[in-house]
């Protein structure tokens, strides 16, 4: 554990041009996601693979729904998309805004935007967790697939 706290690069800043090289491979990456996702929605014609968690257990896991999510997202049907599941609709939402900040940010040639603090991560987590309880609940049923 020491040795985690000891590590030099922590703190240090990479120069300019390889923050900016860094930000263009996210913005790249979220091209290639997007094709992945445009190639998705014609397999929303065909029958998706059961998922193996409610099969097993009975209970939806938070990916339940993803592939039906991302396939009538690719469409253009949000109402289908919340429906299949919000919360990767959210987490895209999430994702975008933030591949945005840092593909603007390396167009300016400024650095990128600081990092979230850890408390937004458990936060994330603990929502994708009362995600997860509130959709297999009665009262949730609305949130499951």
């Amino acid at each position: 554990m020491a040795g985690w706290a000891a590590r030099p690069e922590a703190g240090r800043v990479p120069p300019p041009r390889a923050q900016g090289a860094r930000s263009l491979g996210w913005a790249a990456a979220a091209g290639v996601f997007c094709a992945g996702a445009v190639l998705v929605a014609p397999a929303a014609l065909l029958p998706h693979p059961a998922c193996p968690v409610p099969a097993l257990t009975g209970l939806h896991c938070p990916g339940c729904g993803g592939l039906r999510c991302a396939a009538a997202l690719a469409r253009g049907d949000l109402g289908a998309a919340l429906g299949a599941n919000a919360l990767v609709v959210a987490a895209g939402a999430v994702l975008a805004l933030f591949l945005a900040l840092r593909l603007m940010s390396a167009l300016l040639r400024r650095p990128p935007p600081a990092p979230p603090p850890r408390a937004v991560a458990w936060g994330l987590g603990g929502a994708a967790l009362a995600f997860t309880v509130l959709r297999n609940l009665p009262i949730g049923a609305v949130l499951a697939p």
